[in-house]
């Protein structure tokens, strides 16, 4: 990110590699096999989640959210019709008024039916059950 002074005020999302800084901690301007950097990528990451005197006090790396990093809220995502009964946008306005309240801060719809959907694929038990009194499953045969 630009505009970013080192110091106390370091971006909280920035991840370091051992690839980005050289020995002194300037950029390094050297280039990495694929494998080289992703071998060392990832036992750093080791590194920093066991050890307890890490900058963020023995907790993961993180990487910026998806949030931040979007130009917009359609960026990376593929436009799908979605077709909603009345009770399912309903429950689905409660739910947006809920989250807002949960996060003292504006949810995107978006945002919140592609969670619903994420969510959703995760427990395919309970789909399953909708889907059933839907319907689904049901058979006229003798």
């Amino acid at each position: 990110m630009t505009g970013m002074k080192e110091g106390a005020g370091e971006d909280p999302f920035a991840e370091e590699t051992p690839e980005d800084t050289g020995p002194s901690g300037s950029s390094s301007t050297g280039t990495t096999t694929g494998a080289a950097s992703g071998e060392s990528s990832s036992t750093e990451s080791a590194d920093h989640s066991s050890s307890g005197s890490s900058r963020s006090g023995g907790r993961r790396s993180m990487s910026i959210p998806y949030k931040f990093r979007r130009d917009g809220v359609q960026d990376g995502r593929d436009r799908v019709p979605l077709f909603l009964k009345p009770e399912t946008k309903s429950a689905e306005r409660d739910a947006l008024r809920e989250l807002e309240e949960r996060f003292d801060a504006d949810v995107s719809l978006t945002d919140l039916r592609e969670a619903l959907v994420m969510v959703g694929l995760e427990h395919l038990d309970e789909v399953e059950g909708e889907l059933e009194e839907w319907g689904y499953g049901m058979t006229f045969d003798e």
